[in-house]
């Protein structure tokens, strides 16, 4: 049976447009070409099965193809039921992919997708907040035998990755690639900080300039986050729990304060912490008439949607991808994106080249495990080192940047404790 027969999708007349879109990502993720290049030759993963859940767009789809290239059969669905493009998900399936995913499914449909990925009994996989890794230990422990072993894309499922191993029931090794240098370093801050301004510019076609906005979570996206929204011209408050972040915060010239003092003066709320309810029915209480409010976390909890619902007299879609919600006293607050991953959601995602970087990590990880699998045991690993530094290396090289090399006697000076 080929791919077309077993894939799941909206429509496969959307396909050009699809590959146009991959085309065009291929031309500015140099990294990843020269891996594809690596891949070709040494056919890593030849004979192997792929499962991967990710944001399912044009980059997420290249990555798809290098690793099909090292000779995986890959199967991939969305691991949001907002971001993924249905004219990608067609091409690729032209390209020789199995797919199972359309935007905006129905939860049952949506869920249905990532089973149907499982059930083709991957040895690797790749995963975007968790939800295989879940599923498979879960409700589907059958199709545990066969797996060698997975990488992690986002805080969320590196979490629900730790406490699987932290409860001793983590049955294969999962790398951390959200842990990696060059992933938080620049695609958590520089990718999501632009991504998340593209998405809700895009969206709201209003000023930021001048305006305040609230930033939940000064984790290295919540940064970024905060960074782009003060070159935009916005007056930026952060909120916290942890107190090392919170001074940082207040040293890199943004206000601190709780989430009760700041949902009195925000017109822009980004959620970035990867907890749920961290903006609740109090908070938007306090808010001013016109208060837009919008998720960066992965999962659509950080803004407790219900309990805006029961503060809310009427709802209405006011413009693609923005709920207004009038509450009993006639203020207006604004939701986008129905809480979901703002830059995906409602935008492209991170840029091109940054998903360059995050997604070459992806597949040599994917290739690091499998070959080292039985060695790491059933554990969540960090990127090893030489892994990051390799990726940040082609990167300079693609750049057109160098770096100096230490010399002979400023090795041996380093490795030694005397003073001559």
């Amino acid at each position: 049976m080929n791919t077309t027969e077993k894939s799941i999708v909206r429509d496969m007349s959307l396909a050009p447009s699809g590959h146009l879109k991959i085309d065009w990502v291929k031309e500015h993720m140099p990294v990843l070409n020269r891996i594809r290049e690596q891949f070709e030759k040494e056919q890593p993963f030849k004979g192997l099965k792929v499962a991967i859940s990710l944001h399912l767009e044009a980059k997420t789809a290249y990555l798809a193809k290098v690793v099909k290239a090292g000779g995986a059969d890959v199967t991939i669905t969305g691991s949001n039921p907002l971001s993924t493009q249905d004219d990608v998900a067609a091409a690729l399936v032209e390209d020789g992919i199995t797919v199972f995913a359309k935007y905006n499914p129905e939860p049952a449909e949506y869920k249905e997708h990532m089973i149907k990925t499982l059930e083709t009994k991957p040895d690797l996989i790749i995963d975007d907040g968790g939800d295989l890794v879940t599923i498979l230990h879960s409700e589907r422990p059958d199709l545990l035998t066969q797996v060698r072993g997975g990488c992690e894309e986002t805080t969320t499922g590196v979490i629900r990755n730790r406490a699987l191993e932290k409860s001793g029931e983590l049955k294969f090794p999962m790398i951390a690639v959200n842990d990696a240098y060059c992933k938080y370093l620049f695609d958590n801050r520089y990718g999501t900080g632009q991504s998340v301004w593209d998405g809700i510019n895009r969206t709201t076609n209003l000023v930021v300039a001048g305006k305040t906005v609230v930033v939940v979570g000064y984790g290295w996206c919540g940064r970024g986050v905060a960074l782009r929204a003060k070159g935009l011209g916005a007056k930026v408050i952060v909120t916290e729990i942890d107190g090392i972040k919170a001074i940082e915060a207040y040293m890199d010239g943004f206000e601190v304060m709780p989430m009760a003092e700041a949902a009195k003066h925000g017109d822009y709320f980004v959620t970035v912490t990867g907890n749920r309810d961290v903006i609740r029915g109090e908070h938007m209480e306090a808010m001013k008439d016109g208060a837009i409010l919008s998720n960066a976390g992965h999962f659509d909890i950080e803004i407790n949607k219900q309990e805006l619902e029961a503060l809310a007299t009427s709802k209405r879609v006011v413009r693609k991808d923005i709920e207004e919600y009038v509450l009993k006293d006639g203020r207006k607050i604004y939701l986008l994106a129905e809480g979901r991953l703002v830059n995906l959601a409602a935008g492209d995602g991170h840029p091109a080249e940054i998903m360059d970087m995050t997604f070459a990590l992806q597949a040599i990880s994917l290739a690091y495990v499998n070959e080292k699998y039985e060695e790491i045991g059933a554990r969540v690993l960090n990127v090893p080192y030489e892994l990051d530094e390799r990726v940040a290396r082609l990167k300079l090289e693609a750049l057109g940047l160098g770096v100096d090399i230490l010399t002979e006697e400023q090795k041996a000076y380093l490795e030694s404790w005397k003073e001559e």
